[in-house]
């Protein structure tokens, strides 16, 4: 029997992952603040990190510069999402490229890592800013999620972001342990 490689394993943790929605409004301060923070806990992981550990692979999984860029690549899903739920009359919400090409073909190993953590931090501020604003007869409308099959409300979809950061988050940590040793304590 062969092992999934590194890549397909993360994949496959995050794809069968189930979550609990219907959140009540009052959960949104709360979530909002996670999806804040975000950039703080991201810049905070990978300063310091030499290059080689930023880019190396485990097999074809992502890099922990990888995972950075690609968290900067879903912004513009979360904010287009946000906005069909603002806007209402959408039943289904986008659906995701649940192949990342966008990640896959951006070649972020090739920037420089101050570049991708600072415009993630720009656009999940675009979006905080927009959170920041939103009344409480915003945060009940719903459509369904695409991959899930589940109506989610804003408070749904930001926690789906959140756990979803967190998800990456996590990744490069244990790419820090893998890779960096002394260079992530």
């Amino acid at each position: 029997m062969s092992h999934p490689t590194a890549k397909a394993a993360s994949r496959r943790v995050w794809f069968d992952r189930k979550f609990e929605l219907g959140l009540p409004p009052e959960a949104f301060p709360d979530i909002r603040e996670r999806v804040r923070g975000t950039p703080a806990r991201l810049e905070e992981r990978v300063k310091g990190l030499s290059r080689e550990a930023l880019t190396r692979r485990s097999g074809d999984a992502w890099s922990i510069q990888e995972n950075v860029g690609h968290l900067g690549d879903l912004e513009e899903l979360w904010a287009a999402r946000l906005e069909e739920l603002l806007r209402g009359g959408v039943d289904r919400l986008r659906a995701a490229d649940l192949q990342n090409r966008k990640t896959h073909e951006a070649r972020h190993n090739e920037s420089a890592i101050a570049d991708l953590p600072a415009t993630f931090r720009r656009e999940r501020a675009r979006i905080v800013a927009r959170l920041d604003v939103l009344g409480p007869e915003d945060l009940t409308r719903t459509a369904i999620h695409p991959r899930l099959g589940q109506p989610m409300t804003i408070v749904d979809l930001f926690f789906f972001v959140a756990e979803h950061d967190d998800h990456h988050l996590a990744r490069i940590s244990e790419l820090m342990r893998a890779f960096a040793g002394a260079e992530g304590s």
